[in-house]
């Protein structure tokens, strides 16, 4: 495992951790489900659904897959002993993907504009500026667009524990990329 995929799902805990206390439990995914689905004013009800089935399912993963004692809580160990081993959390993280990057493509064109981009990914919690490299590492158009399934690809490339240089370590600050 790399020390770069480690620190990308560290970032992603501590901003899943949408009550600050430390663990993750199933309220922090309605709320970032909730967070998400707003910064998409212009996504169509099915997509908003999605995206909201996508982090249940996230959260049904961890909880189903980690929490052995039942108390409906998850530690950073846990979840990064499950998010980085794909076999445990590639189909959970396919699914996140292409609600996320569907969602962020309201008018069904296949690709993602700027601005649209940067709000969903700062209603995840990630910082503008690290959020505007990201996008710019996936070439955009002249346009100022990202193809949907560049930035799928690029979701799933940020749980994968084998890549490094991955245009994902622009979201984690400090991190090289």
């Amino acid at each position: 495992m790399r020390a770069e995929a480690t620190q990308r799902v560290a970032l992603v805990f501590s901003l899943l951790d949408a009550n600050g206390n430390g663990v993750l439990e199933a309220g922090d995914f309605t709320l970032m489900g909730d967070r998400v689905v707003a910064a998409a004013s212009a996504s169509s009800d099915g997509a908003k659904d999605a995206m909201r089935a996508a982090f249940e399912q996230y959260w049904a993963t961890l909880a189903d897959e980690l929490d052995t004692n039942g108390d409906q809580l998850i530690s950073f160990e846990e979840y990064s002993a499950c998010v980085l081993s794909p076999e445990r959390f590639d189909a959970t993280v396919t699914a996140f993907a292409e609600a996320l990057a569907t969602l962020g493509d309201p008018d069904g064109d296949g690709y993602i504009e700027r601005p649209l981009f940067v709000d969903l990914m700062t209603a995840i919690g990630f910082r503008p500026a690290n959020v505007h490299a990201l996008f710019n590492a996936f070439e955009p158009t002249p346009e100022d667009r990202v193809a949907v399934p560049t930035w799928a690809e690029g979701i799933k490339d940020y749980y994968a524990p084998d890549k490094a240089d991955t245009p994902g370590d622009l979201l984690v600050p400090g991190v090289p990329a």
